[in-house]
């Protein structure tokens, strides 16, 4: 569980980030082409070929357009419909979604890692629900289409390595997931993009620790990760990264955070890790 914890404190700057510095300044297009292209070259030559099987390439690819290239596109532009702590409120269903999914592929239903993840999505719910706006309706549905193409991606990684009879180095095949995003960013920005680039050294420099540390690192680690725990742990590290990205608020941009429902919120998140942390199964099952 260390690279998930370690992930969601690398990705708890990001979503500030994004929301002050790129939302609504730095084509979304762009923003989501550049992070994917530098995660891209970070990668490829870690590349091997004896590992390249076809059918292992075409399934990395499509779980990297899936989680990282259309939900980019999804969260992105979930910044210009909602407000930062609408955005925040509609993300606390993915745990939801990584367990129900999990269960699908697995074609198995285990009730304690689903209660978990509801246990994790009131914990978020009571840190960030601060009210919604009149028209927020799409933004919703954006914010959904983000969340199920993450749980799919993280979900299909994981349950892909575990059925793999000679597990390849994650390092050696990753690039291919990467790929797989670039294949959908690229066309993206080429088609709908606008001439919206990056207007200070602050902009830029933004975008190449999104793309090289957020996007990069963050995602190798976070997938590997993945292949490392329950689907219900997986679950509710998912939604890890709220309590995160407000102390990150509070500390470095002196944001108004509750502190009161923030520590409950918390306390709720780790007793669902509790919950399913014993439960007697696999690590990774």
């Amino acid at each position: 569980m260390n690279y998930l914890i370690g992930v969601t404190l690398l990705w708890s700057f990001s979503f500030s980030l994004i929301g002050v510095y790129l939302a609504g300044q730095v084509d979304a297009y762009f923003s989501v082409l550049t992070r994917i292209a530098l995660a891209s070259l970070v990668f490829l030559p870690f590349l091997r070929r004896r590992w390249l099987r076809p059918d292992l390439v075409a399934k990395l690819m499509a779980l990297g357009a899936t989680q990282l290239g259309i939900m980019y596109l999804f969260y992105y532009h979930s910044f210009l419909l909602l407000t930062v702590p609408e955005v925040l409120v509609f993300t606390i269903f993915t745990p939801i979604y990584v367990t129900l999914i999990h269960d699908l592929l697995e074609s198995r239903f285990k009730p304690v890692y689903l209660w978990g993840a509801l246990l994790a999505v009131l914990g978020a719910a009571v840190i960030r629900f601060d009210g919604l706006t009149e028209s927020y309706v799409m933004g919703f549905l954006v914010v959904q289409g983000a969340n199920l193409c993450f749980a799919i991606g993280q979900v299909g990684y994981k349950v892909l390595l575990a059925r793999e009879k000679e597990q390849p180095p994650q390092l050696a095949v990753f690039g291919c997931f990467y790929l797989g995003a670039l294949v959908i960013a690229l066309p993206a920005w080429l088609l709908l993009g606008q001439p919206q680039y990056p207007t200070s050294n602050l902009q830029w420099g933004i975008l190449l620790w999104l793309g090289v540390g957020a996007s990069g690192l963050g995602y190798f680690l976070w997938n590997k990760g993945a292949t490392l725990v329950s689907s219900g742990v997986l679950a509710i590290m998912n939604n890890a990264l709220i309590p995160a990205g407000l102390l990150v608020n509070l500390t470095l941009w002196g944001k108004d955070t509750d502190l009161l429902r923030l520590t409950i919120g918390g306390l709720l998140m780790l007793a669902s890790l509790w919950v399913c942390q014993r439960q007697p199964a696999r690590s990774a099952d």
